[in-house]
């Protein structure tokens, strides 16, 4: 079976170290990393991830502005996205779910659990 493809778009360093330490060591998907917004933009377009984990606060391109310049694109709009926020609060949440995002998922997150959240959100078999 091909292993998921995933590409983590975040500006802290340390959190995409985690996620990829997660994602890699315990299912064996392939995880890609960006560390901001239009980077993230190019390797979505060129690596076509099978899901994109973005940070909503980053600095010059947020992820809410990143997202809405993926779904502009025909090559990145069908690849799903889930939103990594602090922000959970339900005012944050009916804008997400607005935007038509696949999920959310909370910081802090659980690394141990990081792929059975995006798997359900997904709904992928883990």
């Amino acid at each position: 079976m091909v292993p998921k493809r995933v590409l983590v778009i975040d500006d802290e360093e340390l959190i995409q170290e985690v996620i990829q330490a997660s994602l890699e060591d315990i299912v064996g998907w392939e995880v890609l990393l960006a560390s901001s917004g239009a980077e993230g933009l190019t390797v979505a377009a060129s690596q076509s991830p099978d899901v994109i984990l973005l940070d909503v606060s980053m600095p010059i391109m947020d992820g809410i502005e990143t997202f809405k310049k993926l779904q502009d694109d025909s090559a990145t709009q069908t690849i799903p996205v889930i939103f990594l926020t602090a922000k959970v609060q339900p005012s944050d949440k009916a804008i997400f779910s607005q935007l038509g995002v696949a999920g959310v998922i909370a910081k802090p997150f659980d690394p141990m659990t990081l792929y059975k959240e995006v798997s359900e959100i997904l709904g992928w078999k883990s």
